[in-house]
């Protein structure tokens, strides 16, 4: 079978999905590959571990694609102010951001990957112009007019651009030969939620600890608080083989203070996830465009990866759609205005969310004093924070 279309995309998260949506909705033929399905289980009415806090710019995505009006609005959760606490008790440093302050709504969405993917499933099946490929790719071929992904099964599937949108580990990045700057952190993300006792009055806490890694308490709706734990690998380690009763404990001193008692979700359920940082050299090959992880992983301290890949689609799009018309969708011009388009954010926040984990990682004195310092110093000024809101958001603010 050889299958003919503007638009192929391999991958089959929520970055492929919704680039596929984009592009189909704009009146292009589009191609999804998705490998052979494998069941991530998650319990019907149960509350999500893996969860993302999504900016305006995934919002305004969403919206006009007409996803976000589809999910379950009753699960998720505006985040209308976040708290930022260094290291060193009384000293510590502290930041605070909040929506009002930035003149918006809501800082961010804490949406469950479920939800997200659900919405973009039934979307998928009510678009014209889309149709999904269930297979493995074994080869690429870009040498001629168009990109062709040869799958194991024997069929073809020939397109003016292929997309790049299978994740950290990209074998569409692999077989365009782009090389990477690779990092282990030597830590891993536990997720979890947990039912607190007291009303998180939509905050997202952070807390930045030497020993522990990085603690961040995200806002669900009701009284219920999503965990995000970069933790070093040995503590993730032990962290994992003990109950989640003692989780919570261990989450005690930081959480009792703004959210009292913490007690597991039913079912108790917990993931960690190991991370690294990844910087291709390239995000275009000859007629491919990468977005998401494939373009880029960062560490989840900002909780902005996910909304980098969003803006990624977000960019693609636009710059396909108000091509010349003589160019096809995978011109070697119009690629080119892809990669410039996000080279400078993805940059800022590469380098942002690198140097923000080694900084707080160490352990030396006149760093920490300096860290937490600078902390204060930056809660006090209103107009450099407002720029880095302005960053978060993904579009600027008043």
């Amino acid at each position: 079978m050889h299958l003919h279309s503007d638009i192929c995309i391999i991958g089959n998260g929520a970055i492929g999905k919704t680039a596929a949506l984009g592009f189909a909705q704009a009146g292009l033929s589009v191609t999804l590959l998705c490998p052979s399905a494998v069941a991530d289980i998650h319990h019907e009415g149960s509350w999500d571990v893996r969860v993302y806090a999504l900016n305006h710019v995934a919002n305004e995505l969403l919206t006009k694609l007409r996803v976000w009006d589809a999910l379950d609005a009753s699960r998720i959760a505006p985040v209308d102010a976040m708290h930022v606490h260094g290291d060193g008790a009384q000293n510590a440093g502290k930041l605070a951001f909040d929506a009002y302050g930035a003149r918006v709504n809501a800082l961010a969405w804490i949406v469950e990957d479920s939800n997200l993917n659900q919405a973009l499933d039934t979307a998928l099946k009510f678009t014209p112009k889309i149709q999904c490929v269930t297979g493995r790719a074994v080869e690429i071929d870009t040498s001629g007019t168009h990109a062709l992904v040869h799958l194991e099964n024997g069929d073809c599937l020939q397109a003016q651009l292929l997309v790049g949108a299978d994740g950290a580990q990209s074998w569409v990045r692999n077989q365009s030969d782009i090389g990477i700057d690779y990092r282990a952190y030597h830590q891993r993300a536990i997720v979890a939620n947990f039912e607190c006792a007291l009303p998180h009055q939509g905050v997202a806490y952070q807390w930045f600890d030497p020993l522990q890694g990085v603690i961040a308490l995200l806002p669900l709706p009701g009284q219920r608080v999503s965990l995000v734990w970069s933790a070093p690998d040995a503590l993730a380690e032990t962290v994992m083989r003990e109950s989640m009763a003692q989780l919570a404990e261990r989450l005690a001193a930081f959480a009792m203070p703004v959210l009292g008692v913490l007690t597991p979700l039913q079912p108790e359920v917990r993931k960690a996830l190991p991370l690294n940082f990844i910087r291709p050299h390239a995000i275009t090959a000859p007629r491919v465009a990468l977005v998401g992880d494939a373009a880029h992983v960062v560490h989840p301290l900002a909780g902005h990866g996910m909304n980098l890949g969003f803006a990624d689609v977000s960019s693609l799009l636009k710059i396909v759609l108000e091509r010349e018309s003589h160019r096809t969708c995978g011109d070697p011009r119009v690629l080119g205005r892809y990669a410039r388009s996000r080279k400078e954010e993805i940059l800022l926040m590469q380098m942002a969310t690198d140097g923000l984990e080694r900084l707080f990682s160490s352990e030396f004195e006149p760093l920490r004093v300096m860290r937490n310092l600078g902390m204060n110093l930056l809660d006090g000024m209103p107009v450099l924070k407002r720029r880095l809101i302005s960053q978060a958001l993904g579009r600027l603010v008043s």
